[in-house]
């Protein structure tokens, strides 16, 4: 059941677009054509007119334009099409930038902050003259999204202003880089799982936001792999850390903004937050129905297949496995040295896994893990992803591989993204997955009522 919005965000003007809109348009178009042509020759100004209805009538260009010395009719390029979903950017443009004027303001972002029409939030505050943008943060993998580990301070070349990290020597802006601002803006692309660190830093922000009296204003994006399906243990209490912000599962089914609010609600509750709702996103889209372009929101996460892999395959990340990084797919294999990939796939087959199948393969990473070592293992094939479930799947990877790989697989690992001392418990024991599911179904249930309040759609 789909949870009903509770939380309001704040409301800016709504954009007309799609077809029924575009029809406006070129009725509009075909109407002034019309009146541009009186006074001219009767044989001549009504040749032009048909002529200029037959190319509205077969939807030959959204509008056409006289130019004013000649009885030529001018065919400028169609006009683009908006996608189906308008991000919070989208509607802070549309507004004029109603929050932020008169405000000095920081933007938290990177390299997936673009607008319907493809600019970068840094060019549009920056460009705007309602804005007064005075300083750049950015998260893990820096503000062009391909750094890997620590990131350093630098300034952006294009604007002339101090790009602060908070993936290098801090996690949370300081109290001097927010001495001259007034406003913190966040506008990052998540994918929807709890341990990739952009709701991190968006934690961190709103608490540095709280603590040194900022205001926040997030601009909420899609949740690419849905805002339906919640999925997986519910980190534990005393268990937080940066891959593990909050007491949320591993598939929150949230948006960032809806993040935000969650956070406001249950840890930061004298923050001042602004969320800056998106129009036209449902709960149980994903990323492909928004029609919005795909931006690798980090450099081992190349597509929307991989998105909806990783709350499962990643939790494999931190053990003596490779998870295809340093491949052309990472996150849809994985395997090892030492793995033998026909034993796991008949332990596999016998979990009954909606959704996916599994084919046995060979891969020498490039990078990373096992770089320039042969490994074999499983990749990952989603076949429906109405049924698949990520995180059951990789649950089931890893019995599998308790079962059958007991001596060669590392789990102590394991846990640091599981965060969950009882399902780790459950796991090293032996227990059925459908035993480990129950238990992660329990705090699931608790989870959706928590998070009821914070839902904006």
């Amino acid at each position: 059941m789909v949870d009903a919005p509770r939380m309001q965000g704040i409301d800016v003007p709504v954009l007309r677009h799609g077809a029924r809109a575009d029809r406006r348009r070129k009725w509009s178009s075909a109407a002034e054509v019309v009146g541009r042509y009186r006074g001219y020759p009767w044989a001549v100004r009504w040749h032009s007119v048909l002529l200029g209805a037959l190319a509205v009538l077969c939807n030959c260009g959204p509008s056409l334009a006289w130019d004013g010395s000649s009885n030529a009719l001018l065919s400028p390029h169609p006009q683009r099409l908006q996608p189906r979903v308008l991000v919070g950017l989208d509607r802070l443009i549309a507004s004029r930038f109603a929050l932020l004027r008169s405000k000095r303001v920081a933007v938290v972002t990177n390299h997936t902050a673009l607008s319907a029409d493809g600019r970068n939030i840094v060019d549009v505050l920056h460009e705007a003259k309602e804005v007064n943008l005075v300083a750049i943060f950015t998260p893990e993998h820096g503000f062009r999204g391909q750094a890997e580990g620590a990131v350093e301070d630098m300034r952006d070349p294009r604007t002339g202003l101090p790009v602060y990290s908070l993936y290098g020597r801090r996690r949370k802006p300081t109290a001097a880089q927010l001495e001259g601002v007034d406003t913190l803006v966040f506008d990052i692309q998540d994918i929807g799982c709890r341990f990739y660190t952009y709701i991190s830093t968006l934690g961190l922000c709103m608490e540095a936001a709280e603590q040194f009296g900022k205001e926040i204003v997030v601009l909420d994006r899609p949740n690419p792999i849905n805002g339906v399906a919640v999925e997986g243990p519910v980190l534990d209490e005393g268990l937080e850390s940066f891959v593990g912000f909050h007491t949320i599962p591993i598939r929150h089914g949230m948006t960032v903004g809806e993040i935000a609010n969650l956070y406001r609600l249950e840890r930061y509750p004298q923050v001042r937050l602004h969320v800056v709702r998106m129009q036209g996103w449902q709960r149980g889209m994903y990323y492909n129905a928004t029609e919005r372009f795909w931006v690798n929101p980090s450099p081992n996460m190349r597509s929307l297949r991989q998105a909806l892999l990783y709350p499962g395959i990643g939790l494999l990340e931190t053990t003596n496995l490779s998870v295809g990084r340093g491949t052309d797919t990472p996150f849809e294999r994985f395997g090892a040295p030492w793995l033998d990939a026909h034993r796991l796939l008949r332990q596999l087959d016998g979990e009954n896994l909606a959704g996916v199948v599994f084919v046995p393969v060979k891969f020498t990473p490039t990078s990373s893990k096992y770089a320039g070592s042969e490994c074999e293992g499983l990749e990952v094939i989603v076949t429906d992803r109405s049924t698949f479930e990520p995180v059951r799947t990789g649950l089931a990877i890893a019995r599998a591989l308790r079962l059958t790989h007991r001596e060669q697989w590392d789990m102590d690992r394991y846990g640091r993204l599981l965060a969950d001392r009882k399902l780790l418990g459950l796991l090293r024991r032996g227990a059925s997955l459908d035993a480990m599911m129950e238990h992660c179904r329990e705090e699931c249930e608790e989870f959706r009522m928590r998070r009821r309040r914070a839902l904006l759609y």
